[in-house]
């Protein structure tokens, strides 16, 4: 037996199974989202800057699970679209801070409603308590997996390698 057969079913990857669970929930709200000319991700930063002032762009990053690369490509988009505007931070210049316009607030604010109908119908369908146990579920994970990261990160600040001294 080799050790790939030994690894649980491909259906029951966790990884997977999240991914699934993911696009069977967006696909609820694709329609409504490209019918405004947005996409995903462009969603997730409008809902994050909706939110909030303003964001410095690693942090909205951060806030939306968007790697660097694929927020150099979407900003400027939503700035030439004027959803977004940005601007150098005044205290160090080579950051970049990100704020939703009023259009960008006009076009969440239009989306805002049928986005809580689309999850009224998911809390009908899957139920409100089951829901609401899937959001504790998804928190509780999110939670017990960023302890260790931390705890390895905070560890590593305070190893000291000893500097071995050589000749005289």
């Amino acid at each position: 037996m080799t050790s790939a057969s030994r690894m649980r079913p491909f259906e029951r990857s966790l990884p997977m199974q999240l991914m699934l669970a993911r696009e069977a929930v967006m696909q609820r709200f694709r329609p409504h989202l490209t019918a405004r000319g947005l996409t995903d991700q462009q969603w997730r930063i409008i809902r994050a800057l909706n939110e909030v002032d303003d964001l410095e762009i690693a942090d909205l990053g951060a806030r939306c699970c968007l790697h660097a690369a694929s927020l150099s490509r979407i900003l400027p988009k939503l700035a030439a679209d004027g959803l977004i505007s940005r601007r150098g931070s005044k205290t160090d210049q080579r950051r970049v801070i990100v704020s939703l316009t009023a259009k960008g607030r006009r076009l969440f604010e239009a989306l805002a409603p049928q986005s809580e109908a689309i999850y009224a119908a998911l809390a009908r369908d899957i139920g409100s308590a089951k829901l609401e146990k899937v959001y504790q579920l998804l928190d509780d994970i999110i939670v017990s997996l960023a302890r260790p990261a931390r705890a390895r990160r905070n560890a590593a600040a305070h190893i000291r390698i000893p500097v071995r001294k050589t000749g005289p």
